[in-house]
């Protein structure tokens, strides 16, 4: 491995002499990206339906409802209701006027197709039109595009003029997925600076010094700025981008970039303090102060260069096998997050020295980094205890594993929640308000309905009876509490014969006009029979109902259980019709498939991503023992960080299940983010063994690196906790759980994981096992010379505390000598 220090060393040196060129050329870098680049939430969108594989039950649903809007079409509702609630009059000739003239101004909007009358409420009170646009829904460019369609639509609304009292606004998914994509890049921008807010503030105390925090952050501000518009480029030629990548990469790169600047400037720091000589040769004069912090920084780089470059790397393989998730949510995050850590890397090993060297000792005033001077050989106050503390290895891991093990086994009631696009737009927003007019005049289409879904062997005109008798068989069913379809479209029930002879003087309903002249006597069964266009096909073939569930909201995690038993009920429903296939959609549906899907993609990417790590962590310490342990204690470490938070959430709360995207990332950011630290402590403690017994290098390496673990812990909790206060209070309502959900479960892991498993109980097992650490490197065989102690590090005592650790392990450790337990 002489190379690696070879080349972190000149790495180091290149940093210092090209310092204003380095710095130049991340500022030129960061300045093209956001001049020529598109913005991340620009080409990012809030369906999470869209991130689905072809072959989940609601996806194949989906195709089988496509002839009831379109193939490759986007429907936006309008919905033009009288104002005044229920004191409210119905529709007056001037407003069907109006609608009528609404709807020709909307079919010469660019890029839409049609524009159909999907006909008046039961009360009288409420129009709806469906517009339909030639463009995809999902896709690179779909949010933009949707965004573009919705503000015409918009446009054309307020240029038509709306009568008094008569209330007309966008309705339905996509202009509530526009209101939330429009509210979520303003949560991502007050999440990044309140990010960046926290962690200075957090840095001014840990340094205790004005310039270094910034130094510390700027790099991982360039990288976020370039990184997010990266990634936009790529997402516009086809990149699979998942919609919460966004927030994430503000998070991560903050919290990494942190970790690495720690990393690099506590070691400088160290070595000034230490007055540390590193020129070769040097007569032992007087080195100038500036001359001798660009010496330390080289000395630095090349001591800590490996941990910032493995460290990064565990965290690039791990976001890699995300890569293997079937479901596009997860598999998403890896290309983009993969790219911005890259990123930070290049700019740890560059910019930060760079940065470093420009600056001089005023980096860290009033601080002084004089040789001996200021708190020179003085550490935080956690090292040294942590050091105390593992000086009785046994007991403190008995207590760790009991802890630990206790809230490992709260994991057990973990049950997931649920997680798709918002069921209504950020409140004040045009998509809320339409919504709720949607919701209080066509109940049987707005809210958030469950859709069954029919294909039929002829047309429903024709086959009216069959209709209706999958009606009433749903209708019976006691999964639903209520169900709409093309005989009780608009809440008025046609019977099969009256649909039948409606069709014969009319054709079919979607090709009805308004303007028709009815009997009065038949106005309501036409009103009737127009609006059920929405229900059915232009074929006839496809059919629809709207049900509502007995287990409650679609958006509810019971909801989401039952879908089952409503697939089971709608294919009894076919069979009572004569269908060819059935189907289930909404988003009840679309959360089951996500829940089993998520669970199948865990049980894929955590053994890729552990053997991938484990590997790395393998080629780093130069051995196969350590990684064993270090890779166990992040299992254990998840299992207790998941038990925690369904006891904070689920247990103290009362919430019904926590989102079920957080075991996965909780998973991921501790496996990778995790190993950060054990990297920067276990090369350490190496470091030291080379010239002291074991137990004084573990409390020499805790002693000089418990600052830097604990403050970059800190920093990483304190930026998932920003996510949770700030996304909280920004996020659409239907969102915010799950914000929540993932911020605060993130923080306690890390917190746990960095106060607790990375201080204490690694430590422990290393002083345990002794020098069997380092098999089957030279150092496992080797003592550190003129050690007085080094009969603790000889192989007996180490087997004999690997079999007392085998002990732990197996359950045996119930009764323990008194010399075991100062092991």
């Amino acid at each position: 491995m002489a190379f690696v220090g070879t080349f972190f060393a000149a790495a180091g040196r290149l940093s210092v002499r090209f310092r204003w060129a380095i710095v130049l050329a991340w500022v030129a870098g960061a300045a093209a990206a956001m001049a020529l680049l598109p913005s991340l939430s620009s080409v990012t969108q809030s369906d999470s339906t869209s991130f689905l594989p072809a072959s989940a039950p609601s996806e194949r649903a989906a195709r089988l409802a496509s002839p009831l809007q379109g193939a490759a079409l986007t429907s936006v509702i309008v919905v033009a209701a009288r104002a005044g609630g229920p004191a409210g009059g119905p529709l007056s000739a001037a407003d069907e006027t109006f609608v009528a003239r609404l709807a020709r101004s909307l079919s010469r909007v660019d890029r839409v197709a049609a524009v159909r009358d999907a006909g008046q409420s039961a009360d009288g009170r409420a129009e709806q039109l469906t517009v339909l646009a030639a463009l995809a829904q999902s896709g690179g460019l779909a949010a933009s595009d949707q965004a573009t369609l919705v503000s015409r639509v918009r446009d054309a609304i307020r240029a038509a003029a709306p009568p008094a009292g008569l209330a007309v606004h966008t309705a339905g998914t996509v202009a509530t997925r526009v209101d939330t994509n429009a509210t979520s890049g303003k949560t991502g921008g007050q999440v990044q600076w309140f990010s960046i807010a926290f962690v200075i503030a957090l840095l001014v105390a840990v340094f205790r010094s004005a310039l270094a925090p910034l130094i510390a952050v700027l790099p991982a501000i360039v990288v976020v700025l370039m990184s997010e518009r990266l990634t936009a480029e790529a997402a516009v030629h086809g990149l699979g981008v998942s919609q919460i990548a966004s927030l994430l990469l503000i998070v991560l790169v903050l919290g990494a970039g942190t970790d690495y600047a720690l990393f690099l400037m506590f070691r400088v720091r160290e070595e000034m303090r230490g007055g540390t000589t590193f020129s070769a040769g040097g007569s032992g004069g007087v080195v100038p102060p500036k001359q001798h912090c660009r010496e330390a920084i080289t000395y630095s780089v090349a001591r800590v260069g490996e941990t910032i470059t493995f460290s990064a790397g565990v965290l690039i393989a791990a976001l890699l096998s995300l890569a293997t998730a079937s479901f596009s949510l997860y598999s998403g995050l890896a290309a983009p997050l993969a790219i911005a850590i890259g990123l930070m890397l290049v700019a740890g090993l560059t910019l930060l020295p760079a940065l470093l060297a420009i600056c001089g000792p005023a980096a860290f005033w009033p601080s002084s980094v004089r040789p001996g001077g200021g708190s020179a050989g003085r550490a935080g106050w956690w090292g040294p205890a942590c050091a105390r503390i593992v000086r009785r290895p046994v007991a403190t891991l008995v207590i760790g594993l009991v802890v630990f093990s206790g809230l490992a086994v709260a994991s057990a009631g973990y049950l997931a929640a649920g997680f798709g696009g918002a069921a209504t737009g950020p409140a004040g927003s045009d998509s809320a308000a339409g919504d709720t007019l949607l919701a209080r005049h066509f109940p049987q289409t707005a809210a958030n309905p469950t859709v069954v879904v029919l294909r039929l062997r002829q047309p429903a005109w024709t086959a009216a009876g069959a209709v209706a008798a999958a009606e009433r068989q749903l209708a019976a069913d006691p999964v639903f509490t209520s169900v709409s379809g093309p005989l009780n479209a608009n809440g008025r029930a046609l019977t099969a014969a009256q649909y039948t002879a409606l069709y014969a003087a009319y054709g079919p309903p979607r090709g009805v006009p308004a303007s028709v002249r009815v009997p009065a006597a038949r106005l309501a069964a036409f009103e009737s029979y127009r609006a059920s266009g929405s229900f059915v096909s232009a074929d006839g073939h496809t059919i629809s109902f709207a049900t509502s569930l007995a287990a409650g909201s679609a958006t509810t995690t019971a909801a989401a259980q039952a879908v089952p038993a409503v697939r089971a009920a709608a294919a009894r429903a076919a069979r009572t019709a004569g269908a060819t296939a059935s189907g289930v959609t909404g988003q009840a549906a679309f959360t089951n498939d996500v829940a089993h899907l998520s669970d199948g993609d865990l049980r894929t990417v955590i053994p890729i991503a552990i053997a991938v790590i484990a590997v790395l962590l393998a080629l780093v310490l130069r051995s196969l023992i350590a990684p064993l342990y270090l890779i166990a204690s992040v299992v254990l470490s998840y299992f207790a960080a998941l038990g925690l938070t369904v006891l904070v959430f689920v247990g103290i709360a009362g919430q019904p299940g926590l989102t079920f995207i957080l075991p996965f990332l909780l998973f991921v950011f501790l496996l990778a983010l995790g190993e950060d630290y054990n990297i920067l402590v276990m090369t350490r403690i190496r470091e030291e063994a080379h010239h002291l017994p074991l137990r004084e290098a573990v409390g020499r390496a805790l002693s000089v690196t418990g600052t830097t673990v604990t403050s970059a812990g800190l920093v990483l909790a304190g930026t998932f906790g920003v996510l949770a206060i700030v996304g909280s209070g920004s996020a659409g309502a239907q969102n915010v759980r799950t914000i929540v959900n993932v911020g605060v479960g993130l923080a306690l892991g890390v917190l746990m994981d960095t106060f607790l498993v990375r201080t204490l109980l690694v430590p422990a097992v290393v002083v345990l096992i002794g020098r069997w650490n380092w098999w089957p490197s030279r150092l496992g065989r080797t003592r550190p010379a003129g050690a007085a102690d080094a009969a603790e590090d000889g192989p007996d005592t180490s087997l004999r505390n690997l079999a007392l650790l085998l002990k732990l392990a197996t359950g045996g450790g119930g009764s323990l000598s008194r010399n075991e337990g100062q092991a």
